[in-house]
């Protein structure tokens, strides 16, 4: 039994991506609901957004257990204790939106979303998706 506790301990201590990525303490989750990873689409791209678990409020709105999209495009995880960058590789949808239409050059993409606060910083700890690849023809 002694020599199980220390792996115990590890156990409970060091949280999973799971716990990681709930923000709510609910298992939320966010997520890229179209398209799908490996797709080959076409302009313009239609990218619809998923949260479970929580609520989608436009930014400025500082309601418990909500946040806003932000899109990235082709580019890594932000800083998260600061506001996310607004530019071509970071798309903001501030007014609550769910889904999206973009104009991508051909070829190979990366998107990811990062759900934000009312003033655009991602939660603690933060809720991000899985980035998933696409290819625009």
């Amino acid at each position: 039994m002694s020599r199980l506790l220390p792996l115990l301990y590890i156990f409970i201590l060091i949280p999973t991506a799971a716990t990681a990525a709930d923000s709510s303490g609910t298992g939320a989750e966010v997520y890229i609901i179209s398209p799908a990873d490996g797709e080959t689409v076409q302009n313009p791209v239609l990218i619809r957004f998923g949260l479970k678990n929580m609520g989608v409020a436009p930014a400025g709105s500082d309601k418990a257990n909500t946040g806003h999209h932000h899109l990235l495009i082709d580019t890594g995880l932000p800083a998260m204790d600061l506001p996310i960058a607004k530019d071509d590789r970071h798309r903001h949808f501030g007014g609550g939106q769910t889904e999206t239409s973009i104009e991508l050059t051909p070829g190979r993409h990366t998107l990811q979303l990062l759900l934000g606060d009312a003033r655009h910083i991602p939660h603690k700890p933060p809720l991000y998706s899985r980035r998933i690849t696409i290819t625009v023809e």
